[in-house]
């Protein structure tokens, strides 16, 4: 069974860091672009940051820019989201999420369609 598991969150004071894992069992993510999403409650699911299967591209919402690190250890099938200086706005429910694309695909990477999601993990950023 493909299956994404996600897990890191928790509850970090403002300017707080916190490392998201997603973790890939029955399938290798060798050959899948990854992606991170969030929901906030009353709020649509947005695209946090992306990366392509080789790790070669990635892409950041601009919100999280120079905020927030995407990476791949393929070895150990496993997708990281770094998220440093946190910020109230960026509670929300965390989901990865992968996609089987082709690699000559040079678009943004979170604007392709996802097959494989996660349950989420829940970031809440407070003091």
């Amino acid at each position: 069974q493909l299956q994404l598991v996600e897990s890191g969150g928790g509850l970090v004071q403002p300017g707080g860091s916190l490392r998201l894992s997603c973790a890939a069992s029955g399938f290798t993510l060798d050959y899948y672009t990854i992606g991170w999403f969030r929901q906030a409650p009353g709020k649509d699911r947005e695209g946090v940051s992306c990366i392509s299967s080789s790790g070669g591209s990635t892409n950041y919402a601009d919100s999280v820019k120079g905020r927030f690190t995407i990476s791949r250890d393929n070895a150990k099938n496993t997708v990281y989201l770094q998220m440093n200086s946190l910020k109230p706005e960026d509670t929300a429910v965390y989901y990865c999420a992968a996609a089987r694309i082709l690699t000559t695909y040079s678009g943004n990477y979170c604007r392709v369609p996802y097959h494989y999601w996660g349950q989420g993990t829940q970031v809440t950023v407070s003091s």
